[in-house]
């Protein structure tokens, strides 16, 4: 085995792991900024008075 090519794949290795890494934390920092985006429509549409009394007629 070629120590230069196994130099050369290790490398590889660690740099796909690295963009892995990266790319990972990028999408958990877009889930969470929808996350918060969610909350926040959430918390506008509430009408807390909708729901308190119930009309029932029979």
């Amino acid at each position: 085995m070629d120590i230069a090519s196994l130099s050369t794949a290790l490398s590889m290795t660690k740099l796909n792991g690295d963009i892995g890494v990266l790319m990972l934390s990028k999408q958990l920092d877009a889930v969470e900024t929808m996350g918060d985006s969610m909350i926040k429509i959430m918390e506008q549409s509430v009408t807390p008075h909708v729901g308190g009394n119930v009309d029932i007629s029979v």
